[in-house]
């Protein structure tokens, strides 16, 4: 029995209209991580999907006198108060243009929880591990201890952040900067 002119083809035509095509192997056991993807200004850069909460939209922040330039102040997300860390402050960039377009990413590691502000979030998104790929020696030195990796995607290099030293780091800065007279 011959296929017609408009009857659909058979899995040998389909096969044999594939053949040759270069196709890459995946191996679907493969273990996954999922990411938040965000921007800080033109740089992209993301966290462990475990360690992000919530993606809050800019919500009204209330600023706290006495606190640190890099700690905007505390939200109210459904009746918890939480505070919001600028992760441009943090990571040394300089002031962004506005809060407009921004996103809270509500994050919670082992010793901390807190909102951290990013310029946006581009994605949250399943990464097959094997594409995590350990950081560039050219990255400063001033950051090497808070980068677990970088991966390509959506045409971006993007450095995978750790939350957890990121926190750690921040209270020790906190910490660090008191006395026992205060």
């Amino acid at each position: 029995m011959t296929a017609g002119a408009g009857a659909d083809p058979t899995l040998d035509q389909i096969l044999e209209a594939h053949r040759g095509e270069a196709r890459a192997i995946i191996n679907v056991d493969e273990p996954l991580i999922k990411l938040v993807v965000f921007t800080l200004g033109r740089d992209w850069f993301a966290f462990l999907g475990e360690k992000v909460k919530e993606v809050l939209p800019d919500s009204p922040v209330f600023y706290l006198p006495g606190c640190p330039q890099s700690l905007e102040g505390v939200i109210n997300v459904r009746g918890d108060i939480e505070s919001v860390v600028n992760l441009r402050a943090v990571l040394g960039y300089p002031p962004g243009p506005d809060h407009q377009n921004s996103r809270i990413l509500l994050c919670q590691t082992a010793d901390m929880r807190s909102g951290l502000r990013v310029d946006a979030v581009e994605e949250v998104t399943d990464v097959v591990q094997s594409r995590l790929q350990p950081p560039p020696h050219t990255i400063a030195e001033s950051r090497k201890l808070l980068v677990l990796g970088i991966v390509h995607f959506a045409g971006q290099l993007v450095t995978v952040l750790d939350l957890e030293r990121i926190f750690t780091d921040y209270r020790g800065g906190l910490d660090g900067g008191r006395t026992g007279d205060d």
